[in-house]
């Protein structure tokens, strides 16, 4: 498939504007659906199950992590995809064997669906920061070797790995899209951000205990990442792993401090010793992204400041949603409770 065949989007309606994304409800995937939409591309989401709200895209109910690779092979030709964008993947709350299910396997039966195909779609693999492990206080190139010490680093490398080797064998068109830590709206809970903006949401009145806030890393909002992934699916660049990222190393104590003041309330943030850990290659993150800039033309668009401004409404908007939704569901138990009287 041309890689003119691919810019043209969705005009036409052709397989060659046809993307599928994977992980389509999720964080990162509901922006990358949202972006290809808005470039003219016909978007099929693919997700555990429908959510309830409404979506402007088809969303294909599917345990795509269990599926073996005759059945994604069947759903990619279905959907005439051209391009695959994988944003699936298990981190938060997740076992070891669930991050080797979700983050590699996953990967080496997409690569092996492809195969079975007639016309193989593109694949963009959305990897992670932590697939490095630590590094040293300089900026991280995607030539550094790699050295995860966590079960989500070296799960993701693996699945890198597993298109990456693909590629190199001709058997695969894609690439790793290596991308640092997410912020911006609907950041997840289990997230520093997102906790920390979820307790200033709901203007919880206990203090907010976080391990201490040493770390500096480097952070890129969530519709940049999306970004990234239609330039990689519009470009002919295969076999490369390319660092997606803001470019800078921040401190995150001054990212807790910048959401509490955008807050405009006073919150009591606690930093004590064994009140959640992190992994020692999260101490000091910085991505070189010049490669990207070079081959992809992508640069990030948003400023950290817009993002955590954005997390926060989006915060807001949530908890307004489950407060809502709390008060209907006691005012629907006491009717029934009357009704029984």
């Amino acid at each position: 498939m041309s890689v003119n065949d691919r810019r043209a989007g969705g005009r036409g309606g052709g397989g060659a504007g046809s993307v599928v994304v994977l992980g389509a409800t999720g964080f990162v995937g509901r922006h990358v659906c949202e972006v290809f939409g808005a470039a003219g591309w016909r978007v099929t989401g693919v997700a555990r199950a429908a959510r309830s709200e409404p979506n402007p895209h088809e969303i294909i109910p599917l345990d795509i992590v269990g599926a073996e690779p005759g059945r994604i092979a069947q759903l990619l030709a279905e959907c005439g995809a051209g391009v695959v964008v994988n944003a699936a993947g298990a981190v938060w709350q997740a076992t070891e064997d669930d991050m080797a299910r979700a983050n590699a396997d996953l990967v080496r039966h997409l690569v092996a669906a492809t195969a079975l195909l007639d016309r193989r779609p593109r694949l963009v693999q959305l990897g992670s920061v932590h697939e490095y492990g630590p590094v040293p206080r300089t900026g991280i190139t995607e030539d550094i070797p790699t050295a995860p010490v966590t079960p989500y680093g070296r799960s993701k490398l693996a699945g890198a790995r597993a298109l990456l080797d693909a590629a190199a064998a001709g058997e695969a068109d894609g690439l790793v899209l290596r991308v640092s830590n997410v912020s911006g709206p609907g950041t997840h809970r289990a997230s520093l951000l997102g906790m920390v903006a979820h307790h200033l949401a709901t203007s919880a009145p206990e203090p907010l205990r976080l391990a201490p806030l040493l770390a500096h890393r480097d952070f890129v909002d969530v519709r940049d990442v999306a970004d990234a992934a239609l330039a990689a699916a519009r470009s002919e660049v295969c076999g490369r792993v390319l660092n997606i990222g803001g470019g800078q190393a921040t401190s995150v104590r001054s990212l807790v401090v910048r959401l509490t003041e955008l807050a405009g309330a006073a919150a009591e943030i606690v930093e004590a010793p064994g009140a959640g850990g992190r992994p020692p290659e999260a101490e000091w993150q910085c991505m070189d992204i010049g490669l990207a800039k070079e081959l992809l033309g992508w640069r990030p668009l948003r400023s950290l400041d817009d993002s955590l401004r954005d997390l926060l409404a989006h915060a807001r908007d949530a908890a307004h949603r489950e407060s809502l939704s709390s008060a209907l569901q006691v005012a629907r138990t006491t009717m029934a409770a009357s009704d029984h009287r």
